[in-house]
This record gives structure tokens, C-alpha cells and sequence, in this order.
């Protein structure tokens, strides 16, 4: 005997008719879209398919996970919820303080190190750890900071 659903689909009219607009509109992202979709083809309601989770995988292409998670969130949190993206809560730590970004600016737009026509973001790395700086730092982390600024070495 299956496994009885623990977040039940059953949408109104209304939430029906806005999901139907979500998908036709053309303006969403993908992932919004499968979203809705799943909710359309999930809901027991009087208008709904009722479809099983294995059914809307097939269809949809999506893990068995996805679909639990959009129906949780569904339940749970309401529609917008269950259709955008979730917010990261986590804070994000700068890597390089302005001082440190000042001063790596100012070595990308000084003259390169010799034996080299031009510097390279290993090169603005290692030279920044060098001069003590900044403790450690990768090469990316100078590429975005680089490309935050207006500055060019050009």
C-alpha cells in the first residue's frame, strides 16, 4: 500500500488561474516555471490532475526531492514561496576590506614585475600575500575584485 502524501496539493481557482498565467507568460525563469508546473500536475483538487510524484518526475524531468520540496514550501509557506527562489540568509564575508582593495588597484595599475609584459591575477595574488597585505588570497577573488573597478591597467 503507497505511502500516504504528508503535503497534500489542492489549489483554488484562483491560485490555478494565477500558476496557468505563471507558466504562459514567457517572462519567468525555468526553474519558476517547473514549479508551477509540478503544482498544476500535483494538485488533488476538484480541477487537478492528482498526478503521482513518479508521473511528474517522468514528465518534468526532476528529482523525486524537487517535487517534495515544492509541495512542502507550497504547504507551508504559501504559493510565492513554493515558485521563487529562496533567499540566501546566510551573511556574506568580505574577502578584502577597502584598504586591501585600494591597494590591490594600485599594484594591478603599477608597472609588472620583471620578466613580465603585463600582470596576471597569479602573479597580483602572490605579489599581494608577498607584501603582507592579506594573509592568503586566491586568484579569483582578485579577478572580482578587479572587475568591480573602473580602473584599467590598458
Amino acid at each position: 500500500m503507497p505511502k500516504a502524501k504528508t503535503h497534500v496539493i489542492q489549489l483554488t481557482a484562483e491560485e490555478r488561474a494565477e500558476l496557468e498565467q505563471w507558466i504562459h507568460c514567457g517572462r519567468r525563469s525555468a526553474r519558476s516555471q517547473t514549479h508551477a508546473r509540478i503544482l498544476l500536475k500535483a494538485d488533488t483538487g476538484p480541477h487537478g490532475p492528482g498526478w503521482s510524484d513518479s508521473q511528474i518526475c517522468e514528465a518534468f524531468e526532476v528529482s523525486p526531492s524537487s517535487v517534495y520540496r515544492v509541495r512542502k514550501r507550497f504547504v507551508q509557506e504559501g504559493l510565492p514561496a513554493a515558485l521563487n527562489q529562496r533567499t540566501s540568509s546566510r551573511p556574506r564575508r568580505r574577502l578584502l576590506d577597502g584598504e586591501q582593495e585600494a591597494r590591490l588597484v594600485a599594484l594591478a595599475c603599477s608597472s609588472p614585475p620583471e620578466g613580465h609584459s603585463r600582470w596576471t591575477l597569479h602573479l597580483l595574488a602572490d605579489r599581494m600575500v608577498t607584501l603582507e597585505y592579506i594573509e592568503s588570497i586566491s586568484y579569483e577573488t582578485v579577478r572580482r575584485t578587479l572587475k568591480k573597478t573602473s580602473s584599467s591597467p590598458i
